[in-house]
């Protein structure tokens, strides 16, 4: 089974290429994990991560600005339905558009948007950094094995927001409640970062390697 991890400029692709080759060690799975931006490559992936650390805006300029990247992830997910994972600004660019330094559009693959955490009466520290306890919305298969309010690890000052209540799997509280997982047919996103979430997150990145739609 071959795993790509898009690297368009953004991430920490090391670091979620590692953590998936553990992950694949722990649950004797023989995977290939590769990191490219290399459309061909991307197309006979089985299934893919989308990582992304800085601004919305300038996530999507750089899918943009590598020929045939943005048609052949958009191929990927909506023709061939093969399964995706968004990290971080990877999930937000799920998202219609984005709000962060100016309005950018996003996939468009839900129905959602992303704007500044609502930083209530001032008193919130952003970026939100650090641990925090998600909440799980629903049974899901990428979940399987983690108890309900396990701690992630998180780094973000916007977040994703959607009417579409059935696509929210997970939420966690800073100061007002945050989407932190979401999931669509073979769509599924995190704002915190698996990567980094020690045991937790390896879990999630073994069910998604098991993951079967």
């Amino acid at each position: 089974m071959s795993i790509t991890v898009i690297d368009y400029g953004s991430g920490n692709l090391k670091s979620a290429a590692k953590a998936l080759e553990t992950a694949a060690d722990n649950i004797n799975i023989n995977s290939k994990i590769i990191v490219t931006s290399d459309p061909k490559i991307i197309k006979e992936s089985n299934k893919i991560i989308l990582p992304g650390q800085g601004s919305f805006r300038d996530c999507y300029l750089g899918i943009k600005k590598i020929p045939g990247l943005e048609s052949t992830l958009n191929e990927f997910v909506l023709v061939k339905k093969k399964p995706i994972f968004g990290i971080c600004v990877g999930m937000q660019l799920f998202a219609k558009i984005g709000y962060e330094s100016q309005e950018t559009k996003g996939f468009g693959w839900l129905d959602g948007e992303v704007r500044k955490i609502n930083n209530i009466n001032k008193t919130l520290k952003l970026p939100h950094m650090g641990w925090n306890q998600i909440e799980f919305k629903k049974d899901f298969a990428l979940f399987s094995g983690l108890e309900n309010k396990s701690h992630m690890y998180f780094v973000h000052s916007y977040e994703l927001t959607t009417k579409q209540k059935d696509c929210i799997v997970a939420t966690t509280n800073y100061g007002n409640s945050i989407i932190v997982a979401v999931a669509k047919e073979n769509m599924f996103g995190t704002q915190f970062h698996p990567e980094k979430s020690q045991k937790n997150g390896l879990k999630i990145l073994e069910n998604f390697l098991k993951w079967k739609l």
